[in-house]
Formats: structure tokens, C-alpha cells, sequence
């Protein structure tokens, strides 16, 4: 199992990505940015870096791999837990552990753990396509004094043919100068394109996640001709799964048991691998699920993970 290229994929749609009991790989966006010193313009992107303190399984690689190789979550996680134990052993070798398109791994004489992240990928999605470039250099007085010599040098009086020669000079003149000018125009123009580009991917962001804050769904419940309407809550995306079984039986056994101990469980229905999927609950936010699910992990089932999925 390549381990870093599962990772690598999910750093394009997640600024965190966990790999359980080891670490995660977090991405932050940079604007971009010009060195001076070397007139070199380089496109807004990601930063990589490595947290060893983020371990709690969040569900995001398992399900990844599980969905890739077509294999079940709790076999995904034990193929995580197989590659984590031997990068684990290679660092206490002191070996350098290498991922591909992300940097590389390897422990201080202090026993401090370094990430030095690779340059070899943009993960930016909205920066596809805009690459690093050098303008050349542009001095304006340097051009400026080409044509104040053309003029000092000039006779009062020209000949026809020497008058026209003059005239060559000057507009030469003038055409290197607005060429020097045109490429500093050609560089603010990328700057503004770059900028435009942020701007509209922002707005983008903006739009989805209010549209996703927005979703609801609300079942009316009429058993008889009334005026009164029963309207259920809506659920958000964000659901602790207590289990999937492929006898629906023991979906709805888990389900008694998990509403006896005073939770809002419910089936939600089966996965691509025909498993009847049962909750602990759902939640509008991915913050208030992480802390809900590190109770129950810590108190419940240590398998329970988070499902992040729109639900009809």
C-alpha cells in the first residue's frame, strides 16, 4: 500500500490529514509572493508541515483507502496501522523516511521528530496551471539616458539621410523603453490575475459552505387529517458511525442498544458494500462532532468513527 500517495490525494481537497497514532500532515495556504533579489514571481500554494500530537483517527484516510482498493473501513485501518508500525521502527533506526510529493521524516540526535516538506507539488487547487517565472531586470534610467545621449549627440543642422537615421535612433530608443515597460505592466497584470483568481475561488468556498450550512430537511408527519404539523429536525453531514452489518438485524439490535444508553441513533441507510450503516448521532459542524466522537472512543467504542456525507 502506498501510504504517501493516498496522502498526497487528500492534501489537494484537505488542509488535515490524520494517519492514526502517528501524526498529521497539515496544509496552509501562502499567498504569492515576489523575491526581489532574483525577480522571481512565485504563485499563491500550499505549505506543508507535520504535527506528531494529531493522531485521533478521523476517519478521512481509512475511508479513502477503503473506497480505493475496495476493501472494508476496518481493514483499511488495519493496513494503516501495519505501514504506521514500520515507519515507526525505521525512525528509531534513525532512518530517513521519505514520502513521495511530501516531504521526508527522520529523528535528532535529540530525538526530536523533523518534517522538511517538498516543493515538487502545488496542492492549491485554485492555483492550477500558474507556475513560478523570472522577469527580467528593467531600468528605466538606463533607457531614459539612451535617448537624452541620442538627442545631446544630434547636429543642429542634418542632411536628409542623416536626419532620417536620427529618427531611427529615437524611435529605437522609445521601442526598448516601452518594451522594459511592458514587461512591468506583464507582471502587475499576473499579480492582479493571481489575485482575481483567490478572489474568485473565496467567493466559490463562500457559496458552497453557506449552501451546506442551509441544507435541511424536514419530514411532515400527518398519521391523521389535522392541522397540527410534526416537523422533524434537520441532520447535518457530520455522522459518528457505530457500525455497519450486513444483516440488517443487528443494525437494529445496535440501534436499541445505542438508544437505551440515551442516544439519538438512527439507521442511515446502506454504504456501496451493502452494509446497513447505524449512528451514534449527527451534527452540523465538524468541530462539534470531533468532540463528541473523542468521548465515545474514549468511553464507548474505540472504533466508532466520523462519516462526513449529505444524507437525503
Amino acid at each position: 500500500m502506498q501510504l504517501s500517495q493516498y496522502i498526497s490525494n487528500l492534501l489537494y481537497r484537505y488542509d488535515c490529514v490524520v494517519v492514526p497514532e502517528f501524526g498529521a500532515f497539515l496544509a496552509h495556504k501562502i499567498p504569492a509572493k515576489i523575491q526581489e533579489s532574483k525577480n522571481s514571481f512565485y504563485p499563491p500554494s500550499k505549505r506543508l508541515s507535520f504535527n506528531a500530537q494529531l493522531q485521533t483517527n478521523d476517519g478521512v484516510l481509512a475511508n479513502h483507502i477503503s473506497e480505493i482498493e475496495q476493501i472494508s473501513y476496518e481493514n483499511a485501518l488495519a493496513k494503516i496501522a501495519k505501514q504506521v508500525a514500520t515507519l515507526k521502527q525505521r525512525l528509531e533506526k534513525n532512518e530517513t523516511i521519505e514520502l513521495h510529493n511530501i516531504g521526508e521524516l527522520h529523528n535528532t540526535k535529540d530525538g526530536q521528530l523533523l518534517f522538511e516538506p517538498s516543493n515538487q507539488l502545488n496542492y492549491l487547487t485554485e492555483a492550477f496551471g500558474l507556475t513560478q517565472f523570472v522577469s527580467p531586470e528593467i531600468s528605466r534610467a538606463k533607457h531614459l539616458k539612451v535617448v537624452e545621449d541620442i538627442e545631446s549627440k544630434a547636429p543642429i543642422a542634418l542632411s536628409p539621410k542623416k536626419r532620417k537615421t536620427q529618427s531611427v535612433y529615437k524611435y529605437a530608443a522609445v521601442a526598448v523603453i516601452m518594451l522594459g515597460l511592458g514587461g512591468l505592466f506583464g507582471s502587475n497584470a499576473y499579480m492582479q490575475h493571481i489575485e482575481q483568481q483567490n478572489i474568485l475561488a473565496q467567493e466559490k468556498a463562500n457559496i458552497a459552505l453557506d449552501s451546506k450550512i442551509q441544507e435541511a430537511t424536514f419530514v411532515v408527519n400527518t398519521p391523521l387529517p389535522a392541522i397540527t404539523l410534526d416537523v422533524n429536525k434537520s441532520y447535518g453531514n457530520f455522522h459518528i458511525v457505530a457500525g455497519a452489518f450486513r444483516i440488517e438485524a443487528n443494525c437494529d439490535r445496535k440501534l436499541r442498544q445505542l438508544k437505551r444508553l440515551g442516544y439519538k441513533a438512527r439507521k442511515i441507510g446502506q454504504n456501496r458494500y451493502g452494509l446497513h450503516q447505524v449512528v451514534y448521532d449527527s451534527y452540523q459542524t465538524r468541530q462539534e462532532a470531533q468532540r463528541v466522537l473523542y468521548n465515545i472512543k474514549r468511553t464507548q467504542d474505540a472504533t466508532a468513527w466520523l462519516l462526513i456525507k449529505a444524507l437525503p
